[in-house]
């Protein structure tokens, strides 16, 4: 399935999700789901960080420290697009994240694009 958004610079918001790696929804990763819905919405692009360590409202320290390892890592689901998509979502995201924190920051996107296969493919071949 191939989608394509429409264009996206200057000012735009940035969504933030922050949730407990092991948090499922639907029998699946919470951070997986969020990721489908949002292109299933049309958004621009979501990308999932893997944090080392972190704390919530419990006040619990999740690590990926060694001696202390954590089954349940924090996660950090950005989401940059425009205010009017991301209104759209934020409805959405409140069915699914029952615990977690979301976040909105304004940016300014400088450059959104993607590589053609053919401009990967020549890139490749002049290597």
């Amino acid at each position: 399935m191939h989608h394509t958004h429409k264009p996206l610079v200057g000012d735009g918001i940035r969504l933030r999700i922050m949730i407990g790696e092991d948090v499922h929804w639907h029998h699946k990763p919470l951070y997986h789901q969020i990721v489908l819905k949002a292109r299933e919405n049309g958004l621009a692009g979501t990308t999932v960080i893997r944090a080392l360590e972190g704390y919530g409202p419990n006040s619990r320290i999740h690590t990926a420290n060694i001696l202390d390892l954590s089954d349940d890592l924090p996660v950090v689901v950005e989401i940059v697009d425009t205010k009017e998509d991301i209104d759209k979502f934020l409805p959405v995201l409140d069915e699914m994240v029952d615990a977690g924190l979301i976040t909105l920051d304004p940016v300014q996107v400088v450059k959104y694009s993607h590589a053609h296969i053919s401009e990967v493919n020549d890139a490749s071949e002049t290597k």
